[in-house]
């Protein structure tokens, strides 16, 4: 059987935006679909970058995880699972939600097909977990979807003092292996600012960091060594990586 799918890909008014792997980004390049009251706003809206996105999935290549909820059709023989290898693997995968802010049981898709997941007005980042020592540490909420041959994790936090004192969770999710994830992020990539580090460390005033190499090791600090020297220089509590790896940083909170 052989599926043909007209006026998607292959329409004027949608852009290839980036392609990696199984997964391909399109982007809408204008509001077509608009009354006259809002045509203004829709018009402002492209002119600065604020488009709908949509992550499109090649399940022939390989066999796509993605965080539950986010499918908006599929065509061709593809078939929706759970991922679940077991009790055991169920057991793992709740826990590790619940103490990622992730959802817990996140559906692979298999087979030959095409699944495209649902538009979003944010920015969607193709990376590849091998570029990032083979394991990539994303912060809460920007999983979308991944090769189902990564492996999730739970990374716990090397110190309690990253959690406590940076007041966030004591847990990131992390990815290991071969392969492509898709992330969902409020930051275009055209900003985002790549740093690599060779056994050395980078301290960072709040959470502009969205993603960072599984080798690098995260604390929290204070920016100074005493609590004076903290004072003085006018900042409280940084983070810090240290060691051998990448980090991929926003220029600003959005």
């Amino acid at each position: 059987m052989i599926i043909t799918i007209r006026n998607f890909e292959d329409n004027p008014n949608v852009k290839v935006k980036e392609e990696l792997g199984p997964f391909k980004v399109v982007e809408f390049q204008r509001e077509l679909s608009t009354d006259r009251a809002s045509a203004q706003a829709a018009y402002f809206a492209s002119e600065m970058n604020v488009r709908r996105r949509q992550l499109v999935c090649d399940v022939g290549q390989s066999n796509i995880t993605v965080q539950a909820g986010a499918m908006q059709w599929m065509a061709g023989d593809v078939k929706a699972t759970t991922g679940l290898k077991g009790v055991g693997d169920f057991i793992g995968k709740t826990i590790r939600g619940k103490v990622t802010k992730e959802s817990a049981i996140k559906p692979e898709y298999t087979g030959t097909g095409t699944l495209v997941l649902e538009p979003t007005f944010k920015h969607i980042l193709l990376l590849n977990v091998g570029d990032w020592h083979q394991s990539l540490v994303i912060e809460d909420g920007l999983f979308l979807a991944c090769d189902s041959g990564l492996k999730h994790k739970a990374v716990v936090r090397s110190t309690l003092s990253s959690a406590s004192l940076g007041g966030e969770g004591l847990f990131n999710l992390g990815l290991t292996g071969q392969g492509t994830v898709a992330l969902e992020s409020s930051i275009a990539r055209e900003e985002l600012i790549e740093i690599e580090l060779d056994n050395d460390e980078l301290k960072i005033d709040g959470n502009m960091a969205i993603a960072w190499s599984g080798s690098l090791d995260f604390t929290v600090e204070r920016s100074g060594k005493t609590l004076l020297g903290s004072a003085a220089s006018g900042e409280g509590l940084v983070n810090v990586y240290r060691g051998t790896g990448k980090v991929l940083m926003a220029p600003f909170l959005p």
